[in-house]
């Protein structure tokens, strides 16, 4: 083997080419049918040498066996497209997970309801107006609770008026019918007899009621034991032995006192009018000491008796 085949390391004889004419660094081949540099395949033995494989100083230096040599040439081809295709490689890899991840993101946020995605327009139209029309019937609803409640609000209050009203009324007619004590401004007439005549029962009831005609409200007569009736519109007045007076029933000795609520003012004069009953009390020889009082209690109480016969009539 000559030391030609040995330089190739291929055994055989490097078939004679074409040589590129040299000239300066970076300018292209001046003849007509030279290859484009871009076109050369980087894989082909005649294509620009790779920096790693420099061609060795001293012929004498290369690898004296065949298989040495082959080894030596198959890897300087292949490593260095074999490290780009890597690198390319691990970018795409990194480009398609990034891809990936972003759809999966955006199909996470864009489909949070599968159904309604995937509906139909009709479908659609059909839930838009059953939303539409139970929004109208719980507004209806509210609007009918609303009523009821102000209702209810208004009812409240007028049975609450009702019965202050009613309270107000029954206090009234209790005070009329001597069932309930009263007090508030008026007077004092005590009855004080002369030597000659006793205080009659016409006397006190003609005081009764020229006093109820002067707009009292309530009275109570009291004699001189501190028996004391409530005076009502069903009370009446008889003569007793030895000047005492049967009220209701119930006997009283003098003198007697009258207490009345009502108008101070307009009952003195009602009482002092002339042939009245201070004019009529003293042309017996007796005497009416009227008194007024800022605080006048009624503080007796008139039982009530059972109706047989009466009833209200509605």
């Amino acid at each position: 083997m000559s030391d030609e085949h040995r330089e190739t390391g291929t055994g055989w004889p490097q078939p004679a080419g074409p040589g590129r004419p040299g000239g300066p660094a970076g300018e292209p081949d001046p003849r007509p049918d030279a290859p484009d540099p871009d076109e050369l395949s980087p894989l082909s033995p005649s294509g620009r040498p790779e920096p790693d494989a420099a061609p060795s100083a001293d012929p004498e230096e290369a690898p004296a066996t065949e298989p040495a040599g082959r080894a030596s040439d198959g890897g300087s081809a292949v490593a260095g497209p074999w490290r780009r295709w890597s690198s390319a490689a691990v970018m795409i890899g990194v480009l398609l997970g990034l891809l990936g991840f972003t759809l999966a993101v955006q199909l996470k946020t864009t489909s949070t309801d599968s159904s309604l995605t995937a509906a139909r327009q009709e479908d659609l139209v059909r839930i838009l107006y059953d939303l539409e029309a139970r929004e109208i019937r719980l507004r209806q609803d509210i609007a009918a609770l609303e009523e009821s409640q102000r209702q209810l609000r208004s009812g409240e209050q007028g049975r609450q008026a009702a019965l202050e009203e009613a309270t107000r009324r029954a206090d009234e007619l209790g005070i009329l019918a001597g069932t309930l004590p009263a007090r508030g401004p008026g007077l004092a007439v005590r009855f004080q007899a002369g030597a000659a005549k006793p205080i009659s029962a016409s006397r006190v009831l003609d005081a009764v009621q020229e006093l109820r005609g002067a707009g009292a409200e309530a009275m109570q007569i009291s004699g001189g034991d501190r028996a004391t009736v409530r005076i009502v519109a069903s009370t009446y007045f008889t003569n007793g032995e030895n000047g005492s007076l049967i009220v209701d029933g119930r006997r009283l000795t003098g003198p007697f006192t009258i207490t009345v609520i009502g108008d101070p003012a307009t009952m003195r004069t009602a009482l002092s009018i002339p042939g009245g009953v201070v004019a009529s009390v003293a042309g017996d020889g007796g005497n009416v000491i009227v008194e007024e009082r800022e605080v006048a209690e009624v503080s007796a109480l008139h039982v009530p008796r059972t109706l047989e016969h009466s009833r209200p009539v509605a």
